[in-house]
This record gives structure tokens, sequence and C-alpha cells, in this order.
């Protein structure tokens, strides 16, 4: 690639190769030898012995390297430097392989060249990929993902792609590429490790296992290929919604493929609130395997609707995007927000003009009936307050549930059961506008309340196991006495 332009060249790229002298185009050696000032990347390459032998004089960017106290910040000061050369008359930077592939000092030369007019030509050879992918047998469209091993955290490996790793180049490196190969693969799983490919007499190629690829030696001619996943061993998204998808289909699983969105609506309820109960006791393990469960249930869904012909569950995530961004102006866009309660007010908004085609009849509408009680009570409880029935202050809503507590003391005289239950109906419907004055979630607080109790409970029975008496046969004055005990053990236990 060069750049046309009727300015004279002071910059010519060079690639050297992928470390073979003989694969280096005629077009590089004429400018490497053209009596122009060379700088190399670096020195350490198999094709810079050939170029001492043709007497090709150079400076080299090695001593940066020990100094940098990045990479970013090395190929900055590279650039800087090749750009103050420059302006003293034509240079020639020689990098291995070929300029555009793999390397960043050439992507950012290029990028602050033509901010500073100065013009830049590149001149190619092979570079490491064409006798790495040799080496290995393979083709490009096998599908090959080619990753910088230093930016590997920035770049998931593909699955079902062979994936080739470059500048594996010490023991640190590869260290770390083995770990975080270790999240997307099975230790077990074979991968190669391919030093000085296209060097006559160097190319080695070696195959271990992943959990022994820091135990390889390498260098700086050193690539890691790691071949695809099978299908049914696939660990990623992709991976899940092909194992439903075998789940559900021809030789798969019988209760699988029994279900429909209607038979799974108690597992997707149930999985949730699993979630919660996770959360609760923040236990990460039972968390990070309860969300997977959760997963499950979507992407099941999105398989019933896929095989429907309805939607898939890439429509499921693409649609999610894009409602992301749509409501979040203030991320995405040029909007300003002062708070949170802003940013409530900003997507409230957003939806409602979303839905202006088909107009709500009331307030309550879109309130999901479906809903555990105290949340149900909490959202009809917001929505009416959105539109002026409220209390003027917390001590109205204090007032409300005194004479809630009055109606239903006179029910329970009267012993009339349906008032009864209305009346309790009443009453817990105030505590949730209580709760919501004090911004306390009833449901959580409700939650928390029972599990307090279920310990206590259990502190209870332990003491009167230890006592040797059996619980049905308590008094009432004992079993308040066994509460306060452990309600102390509690408290202490905080």
């Amino acid at each position: 690639m060069g750049e046309v332009t009727s300015r004279r060249v002071m910059i010519t790229v060079v690639g050297l190769g992928a470390g073979d002298p003989s694969a280096l185009s005629a077009r590089a050696w004429n400018v490497l030898r053209s009596g122009k000032p060379v700088w190399l990347r670096t020195a350490i390459h198999p094709t810079v012995d050939a170029l001492r032998e043709a007497g090709v004089a150079f400076h080299s960017f090695d001593a940066l390297y020990e100094q940098a106290e990045s990479f970013d910040a090395l190929y900055v000061q590279m650039v800087e430097e090749l750009l103050t050369q420059a302006q003293k008359g034509d240079i020639v930077y020689a990098v291995p392989g070929h300029p555009l592939v793999a390397e960043e000092s050439v992507r950012l030369l290029l990028e602050r060249s033509r901010a500073q007019g100065v013009a830049v030509q590149v001149v190619g050879s092979s570079s490491f990929i064409e006798p790495t992918l040799e080496a290995l047998g393979l083709c490009i469209t096998d599908g090959v993902q080619v990753i910088d091993a230093l930016s590997a955290t920035r770049f998931p490996p593909e699955q079902w792609m062979h994936v080739l790793y470059y500048q594996v180049y010490d023991r640190f490196v590869v260290s770390d590429l083995k770990l975080l190969l270790m999240r997307y693969y099975p230790e077990e799983h074979p991968v190669d490790v391919v030093r000085a490919a296209g060097v006559p007499g160097q190319q080695q190629v070696e195959t271990v296992p992943l959990y022994q690829l820091d135990r390889v030696p390498v260098d700086h001619l050193t690539s890691v290929h790691v071949p695809p996943l099978a299908p049914d061993g696939r660990r990623d998204f992709a991976g899940l919604v092909h194992v439903v998808a075998r789940l559900r289909g021809p030789g798969g699983c019988p209760w699988d493929k029994e279900q429909t969105h209607e038979t799974l609506r108690p597992y997707l309820l149930e999985e949730a609130y699993e979630v919660l109960d996770a959360i609760n006791t923040g236990d990460d393990a039972k968390l990070c395997e309860e969300l997977g469960d959760v997963l499950l249930q979507v992407v099941l869904h999105a398989q019933l609707a896929h095989e429907e012909s309805r939607f898939d569950i890439q429509d499921v995530v693409s649609s999610q995007c894009e409602k992301l961004v749509r409501r979040h102006p203030h991320v995405f866009g040029e909007v300003q927000v002062a708070d949170s309660d802003e940013v409530l007010r900003n997507w409230e908004r957003i939806k409602a003009e979303e839905n202006s085609h088909a107009p709500k009849q009331s307030v309550m509408d879109g309130v999901i009936p479906s809903l555990p009680a105290l949340v149900f009570a909490m959202e009809v409880s917001k929505r009416a307050v959105k539109v002026g029935f409220e209390w003027p202050d917390l001590n109205g809503v204090l007032d409300k549930f005194r004479e809630e507590q009055e109606e239903l003391a006179e029910a329970i005289a009267q012993g009339d059961r349906a008032r009864i239950e209305a009346e309790i109906g009443d009453l817990l419907f105030t505590l949730v506008n209580i709760a919501r004055h004090l911004k306390v979630d009833a449901e959580q607080a409700l939650h928390a309340m029972v599990r307090r109790f279920i310990v206590r409970f259990q502190q209870m029975e332990a003491m009167a196991r230890e006592q040797g008496r059996p619980l049905e046969q308590l008094s009432l004055e004992e079993w308040d006495a066994l509460w306060e005990a452990a309600k102390r053990n509690s408290q202490e236990g905080k």
C-alpha cells in the first residue's frame, strides 16, 4: 500500500519478511540498499544478518525496549524519533514481517505522519502469517483470528475459529496467555507452539496440552495456535445457544423437546428467585451458577421462537442493545443529567415516546399482575403517586396505618372473614406505602425479616435440644425465654 501524493516521499516503511532473507521482496532489498538512513524497530530478526553481510548500515530501537514504561509509550517514542529524523531527509524504517500486519508502530506512524504532513510509502514482504499457516497446514479460509498476545485480554478468542497469537516472545507473556486461555478452553486442549516459521533450518512446531503451554521455550519468532473447539465442547455464549439447539433437535433430550413457552414459565420464576437468594446470602459461586440458569431460560425461550420463525437470540440481544443505547442518551449521546433521579425521569419519558403508538387509557396500564404481591403493590403505589394521588407527608401515611389497624380490629371482633381479608390487604398496602416513603424495598425487608426469624428459630431448636426438652412441650414463657436468648445471640453475632 502506498500513498499517492505530489509531495516527496520522506519515510519508506519496509517489511523484512518472516525471517528467511530469500523471501525479502526485490523492491524491499532495493530500498534497504538505497543508501538512505535505515532504522530498524528491532535488530533481533534473522534477516538482519543478511543486511550486515550486504553492508547495509542501520540504527536500531532495541535500546528503547528496556527504558519504556509500556509498549504504547515505546511506539510513541519510536514514531516521534522517526518523524524527527525525516525532517533531515529521506529515511527507511524496517520492521519484521509485513508493515501492515501486526505492526502497531507502523499504524501509529501512518496516523501521525498524515497529521504532520509527512509522506509515507510502504514496501511489503511476506508477513509471519503466511509461513505460520503453511507450517500448521491451514488456509486463511479455514477461519483464523489473529491476536497480539500483548493485547489478548482485549480480544476474547472465538472458540469456533483457529486463533493465532503473535508476540509470544518470553515466559511472562506465554504464562499470562495460558491463564487467559484456560478461561475459555479445557486444560487438555492441544495448542501448537510455532517457532521461526519460514526460517530454513529453524522452523519448529510443537503441540502440547494447554496447561503445559508455559513450559515450552519461546522467543521473538514464536506464535501460538489454538485450534477451534468442537461445537458441543464450546464454552461461550454461542456454544450455549448451540447446546440448547441440540437438546431441542433430533437426537436431543425428550424433556427439552416437550417444553413450550407456557410450560417453562414456572422455571423462569423459580430461577429468578434463586438468583435473589444467592445475592442475599452473598454466595458468589451460587450467584454465578444461578445467573447461568436464568440465562438458560432466556436461550430456551429464544430457541422456541426461532423454531417457529418468530425471532431468535440475536434479535433478543440486538433489541436490548438498541434499547439501552436509546434510553441512555446521557452516556451514548449529548444529553447532560444531574443525578440518577433525572436519569429515571428521562428513561420514563423515552419509554413513553416509544410506546406512543399505543396510548394508555390508565396510568395503571402495563402493571404486571403476576408480580409478587409486595412488588405488585409497590409498583401500583408508585404509579398512583406520579399523577398526584399521594399523602402530603409520612405522618399522613402513618395516620392511615393506624386507621387500618382499627378497621382490622373491628372486622376481627365481628368475625367477618371476607372483611378481615380485605382489611389485612388494606393494612399491608399501607405498609408498602410507608416503605416507599422511607425508600425501603418492602419485598426485601420482609425477606430479611423472615430469614432472621429462621435463624433465631433454629437457635431456639438447638438450645432446646441442649436442654433435652422437646419444643412441643415448652410453655409460652419458656418459648419466650428461648426467643429472647436467640435474639440476643443474633444481635451479638452482628
